[in-house]
């Protein structure tokens, strides 16, 4: 895809059309740097995105099942 740099005040500027946006997932904020000469445009996501997106949470389970406590045993306890 060729397109035109357009000149904003001291800046310059390009439209990127908005299927190449899609594509590449990019929705506000930008990442701009510097590579072998070329410029690489990545989206900037927010901090740990998607990471519950898979998540299953296991049944609840009784924690405290199979524990016997003797009388002398909650004596030394402190609370």
């Amino acid at each position: 895809m060729k397109s035109t740099l357009r000149q904003i005040g001291n800046d310059r500027a390009i439209i990127i059309p908005a299927p190449l946006l899609a594509e590449c997932e990019i929705t506000d904020r930008i990442d701009l740097t510097v590579k072998n000469g070329c410029i690489v445009i990545r989206p900037i996501k927010p901090a740990r995105a998607g990471w519950f997106e898979n998540y299953r949470p296991e049944p609840d389970e009784d924690a405290w099942a199979g524990i016997t406590e003797t009388p002398k045993e909650q004596e030394d306890w402190e609370w």
